[in-house]
């Protein structure tokens, strides 16, 4: 147990070691442009968050801020909200600022952060030139890292935890996963639905066409494997 001489002694120190840091910084920045500050303070966050944050496994650990443009939506998201919350959500963002950054996934492919939760506080930031101002172009960005399937749960459990989603765009998306290689039993459990509402959901879009002689059953087969099915059929039939 450190005595209490010490433990003062070492908050004077660090106290001391701020102070001298904060002032090397603020002179550094001076003469720099609105892009070089930014760039300058998000390379002290990154090392911060990387070399010294007992918490960098969080993502709000390292909250970034990135030119909006490169910053796109996804093709998924079954969420949907009225005029009116959209409207409350512009005047809430231009009176409070950005209280929650948006949630994405870094495509390096095409050098990009693609939305995974947060579409609307991207959307009012885009379309609202007092908030694209205000932000200078920039939008508040965490990012994970998973691949397709665990996006769109990502997404719904984001979703879902807080509002409604639309039908359509949940049937989607459940189908999209389920080609992906999910098992029911996996988008039950990370999507936080039953098995009964996963059923319902299959059956409300088209894609119960594919299935045409076959007997429906909770059981599902993707089209790929109705594909390869069909194919060993007409394999067996020569």
């Amino acid at each position: 147990m450190i005595p209490m001489k010490q433990k003062t002694e070492v908050v004077e120190w660090l106290e001391d070691s701020i102070f001298q840091i904060c002032h090397m910084i603020n002179e550094e920045q001076r003469d720099l442009s609105n892009d070089q500050k930014v760039y300058f303070c998000e390379q002290i966050k990154k090392y911060l968050h990387e070399k010294v944050s007992i918490m960098s496994h969080q993502p709000i650990d390292r909250v970034l801020w990135v030119d909006i443009e490169k910053v796109k939506a996804n093709d998924y998201n079954p969420n949907s909200v009225a005029t009116h919350e959209m409207n409350l959500l512009a005047t809430s963002i231009l009176h409070d600022g950005y209280t929650q950054p948006v949630v994405t996934v870094y495509d390096e492919e095409k050098e990009e952060y693609v939305i995974i939760d947060g579409f609307h506080r991207y959307f009012t930031c885009k379309n609202h030139p007092d908030i694209f101002e205000r932000n200078k172009g920039l939008l508040p960005i965490v990012v994970l890292d998973k691949d397709i399937n665990d996006r769109m749960a990502s997404t719904v459990r984001h979703n879902r935890a807080r509002g409604k989603h639309s039908v359509a765009g949940m049937s989607n998306m459940v189908f999209s996963m389920l080609d992906n290689g999910w098992a029911d039993e996996d988008i039950c459990n990370e999507l936080g639905m039953s098995g009964d509402e996963l059923l319902r959901l299959k059956h409300i879009t088209g894609f119960s066409k594919l299935f045409e002689n076959a007997e429906y059953n909770k059981s599902w087969t993707s089209k790929h494997q109705i594909q390869l099915k069909k194919e060993q059929e007409k394999i067996d039939t020569k």
